[in-house]
């Protein structure tokens, strides 16, 4: 994790950031810059984030005028250190993630910003994603965490439905997510060292574990390709998912929970690379087995960052808990885990 600053942002500028993180986007760059332009919600900046793509997309933007500015890496510093670097760049008390290929609604961040207002003791905001390929499909509508360690996003490729659900959710998905600055700068931000994927969750497994929650905004939206640069089905991408997610489970499960669910989480992981050798799997078993190899081998780390982490806690264990899914009926079929907010209008999908 990056170092950061404890330190309160000052209440000046614009009231929100987003940061877009762009990694040889090609033509979904201009596409999504072309939708902040047409945000109702003005009071914002933007920090590309040029995390040493070459394939052109930044520069095919010309020089870009405020409330646009670029951040250059030099080099691919992965989608966590890069949404840090962008987070690091600002003094917004609000900042918003937005992958890419991700087109926002003209009102989507009006959406986000009512909700803050609406919702003042919650640090973290979704977006309805919808597939920017397919209209009548879900792309995401937040993140679920199972009690096995298992992690999806919820409702990814079912048909939409009008009005879309909306309500507390594990996780938002940090392809178009909404955090509260000082909140994300006391947690440490993204951990630097999952690179790209479950990142999103590790960080709000751990703010959760101080006591925050998250919401997911039903009519934020975003259209969203997913996966553009990288490819859902990768070798690049399974690697660093099935790493990443024993490493979020290894990190944050408190120890009353994690003791009884780590036989949970090795069946898990044993059946999902069973079903990798089924013909025509889209999941391929080399770059899934090298990625839970990696992470034994990287195991070191994360366990002395699980006992910082869990020194930490405040959250009650049945919080936790609670913010967890138990149902196996969800983890088949993928579905949306959300529930009702005390006081708001959300319903439970």
């Amino acid at each position: 994790m990056s170092e950061t600053s404890n330190a309160a942002l000052p209440a000046s500028g614009p009231a929100v950031c987003v940061i877009v993180v762009a990694y040889n986007p090609g033509a979904y760059l201009a596409r999504c810059i072309d939708a902040l332009r047409r945000q109702h919600w003005t009071d914002f900046e933007a920090i590309i984030v040029d995390n040493g793509s070459t394939d052109g997309a930044v520069q095919s933007l010309g020089v870009l005028a405020a409330p646009f500015r670029v951040l250059a890496t030099g080099r691919n510093l992965g989608f966590a250190a890069a949404n840090n670097r962008g987070a690091a760049a600002t003094t917004a008390p609000w900042i918003a993630l937005l992958n890419p290929d991700a087109i926002a609604a003209p009102d989507w961040l009006e959406r986000l910003m009512a909700a803050t207002r609406a919702h003042p003791d919650i640090a973290m905001f979704g977006s309805t994603q919808i597939q920017l390929d397919d209209e009548a499909r879900w792309d995401g509508l937040g993140d679920v965490y199972h009690a096995s360690g298992i992690v999806w996003r919820g409702g990814f490729g079912q048909p939409v439905t009008n009005p879309a659900p909306g309500g507390e959710v594990f996780s938002p998905c940090a392809a178009a997510a909404l955090y509260r600055h000082d909140d994300f700068r006391a947690a440490g931000g993204l951990d630097e060292r999952f690179f790209c994927y479950v990142e999103d969750i590790d960080l709000a497994f751990r703010l959760r574990l101080q006591g925050q929650r998250a919401l997911q905004v039903a009519d934020a939206v975003v259209h969203h390709a997913g996966s553009a640069t990288t490819g859902r089905s990768s070798d690049f991408t399974l690697f660093h998912g099935w790493r990443n997610r024993s490493w979020v489970f290894v990190k944050n499960m408190p120890g009353p929970l994690f003791w009884p669910l780590v036989p949970l989480h090795l069946a898990a992981l044993a059946l999902l690379l069973l079903l990798s050798l089924r013909p025509g799997s889209a999941t391929k078993i080399g770059p899934c087995w090298r990625g839970l190899t990696a992470a034994l081998a990287g195991l070191g780390p994360i366990w002395r960052s699980r006992q910082e982490i869990q020194r930490q806690r405040r959250a009650s264990l049945c919080a936790i808990a609670g913010a967890l899914s138990w149902s196996p009926l969800a983890l088949l079929g993928r579905r949306p885990v959300l529930r009702p907010v005390a006081g708001g209008s959300e319903t439970r999908s």
